[in-house]
């Protein structure tokens, strides 16, 4: 990003404490948001999502594996994500590798519930075919096109649009196979599940500037940012998941206060989310 002179600065810094950003918006709207469904073929399920000038595409690849010893009744999700070269000059090379990271890593701890899976916005059960012998994997892959800021919220909604679009084939399971056999499974070409992500959180990342906190960042407001938090909220209210980026600490009723902002920005997110999502599965649905 070209460097911000020192007026540069101050403007930014100076509009936000007044409740005025360079582009016009308070401290708590967001950019316009588009979403498009389907747009990979070959994947289970995809989709596209612009805020502003931030642009991001989330493909659902389901594949039959075998559930982890220790979850036994549960399928398994990956997310990876991939910084375009073309989205931001940093992003060649080792800069890119780190952030997409960071990113995988982030989306994981607010949208599954980390290592643990607490508060996973998928329900993993589902996922479960034969327990203890086959599951659906699910992987999921983000891809930063474009990029003017708020990543982070951009691929956990990209993420959610994806998942509506998903349809998981319907398995048949031999029967007769022995408790130590792997069962046969016949996926049908013609019958699919979709998912439910009515309880799918999004991602609301407060960026501080100053002794103020903005939604939906652009990468010059990011730049002058202290620290930032990022918390997954879903449509019940429930906090999925929390995490921090930023050297600076915050204080234990600052961070409060920002979970409660955070729980209620996350309404007209989700209302804005699911009303762009159900345009898109409308369009998709009369282009085939």
């Amino acid at each position: 990003m070209v460097g911000l002179s020192l007026g540069e600065k101050h403007f930014i810094k100076g509009g936000i404490a007044q409740d005025l950003r360079t582009d016009g918006r308070k401290r708590s709207t967001y950019r316009p948001i588009f979403v498009e469904v389907g747009v990979i073929p070959q994947a289970n399920g995809s989709a596209r999502v612009k805020m502003g000038a931030t642009e991001v595409i989330a493909g659902v690849k389901a594949e039959l594996g075998r559930p982890s010893p220790s979850h036994p009744d549960k399928g398994k999700v990956s997310i990876f994500v991939d910084c375009s070269p073309t989205a931001e000059p940093n992003f060649q090379g080792k800069g890119g590798d780190d952030l997409a990271i960071e990113l995988s890593v982030a989306l994981q701890r607010c949208l599954l519930g980390g290592k643990s899976g607490a508060g996973a916005g998928i329900d993993l059960s589902s996922l479960s075919i034969v327990e203890g012998k086959v599951c659906w994997d699910l992987y999921i892959d983000g891809l930063v096109v474009s990029s003017d800021g708020n990543l982070l919220d951009a691929l956990g909604a990209a993420i959610k649009a994806a998942l509506s679009n998903t349809g998981i084939p319907k398995v048949q399971v031999a029967l007769g196979v022995s408790s130590d056999e792997q069962p046969e499974v016949d996926i049908s070409d013609e019958e699919f599940l979709q998912f439910d992500t009515s309880r799918f959180p999004v991602i609301v990342t407060l960026t501080k500037v100053g002794s103020h906190y903005i939604v939906d960042a652009t990468s010059e407001e990011e730049s002058q940012m202290s620290s930032a938090i990022s918390v997954s909220v879903n449509r019940q209210g429930h906090i999925c998941g929390v995490t921090k980026r930023g050297g600076a600490g915050l204080d234990p009723s600052v961070m409060l206060d920002m979970l409660y902002f955070a729980k209620t920005v996350s309404e007209q997110l989700i209302d804005k989310l699911d009303s762009e999502i159900a345009a898109a599965e409308a369009r998709e649905e009369d282009e085939s």
